[in-house]
């Protein structure tokens, strides 16, 4: 018999429990514009939370993962402000032409190289994917400015 699995709203602020293929438990928490911060704490138990913000990583994230239940709620840490939900600004490289763009708080603005170096590639992350960069498995993650 299958367990159900209920759906729930996604809340910002809300910290998710990530079960890793090695036994041990990674965070995330939602950010807007669809993020989630990836802590870089790793835990023994969905109760062993981190005890700081600080993130390994934040990227986009579909919708369904964190409304599936898959990732369960342990948490909620509300943001001090409406400006510190918002995720770091990410880089997106236009496959035709190769020019940089910023991405940040909803909009796109046009770049340069030098100001994408480092930041995070713009894209929505499955499950599977986040959770192989948080294992090492960094195949998912070509900035090919970094």
């Amino acid at each position: 018999m299958m367990k159900s699995i209920k759906r729930r709203r996604i809340k910002l602020g809300d910290v998710y429990a990530i079960n890793l293929p090695n036994g041990k438990v990674a965070f995330g928490r939602s950010f807007k514009d669809a993020c989630i911060a990836i802590y870089s704490y790793i835990g023994s138990s969905h109760d062993d939370t981190p005890q700081e913000e600080d993130y390994q990583f934040v990227v986009g994230v579909y919708d369904d993962v964190l409304k599936s239940g898959q990732w369960p709620v342990v948490d909620h840490r509300p943001f001090a402000n409406e400006e510190e939900a918002w995720p770091p600004p990410m880089c997106v490289i236009d496959q035709l032409s190769g020019e940089y763009s910023l991405y940040h708080k909803g909009e796109m603005r046009h770049s340069s190289w030098q100001e994408c170096e480092g930041l995070e590639i713009a894209a929505v992350w499955e499950a599977y994917h986040i959770v192989d960069r948080i294992m090492g498995n960094d195949k998912w993650h070509k900035n090919p400015l970094s």
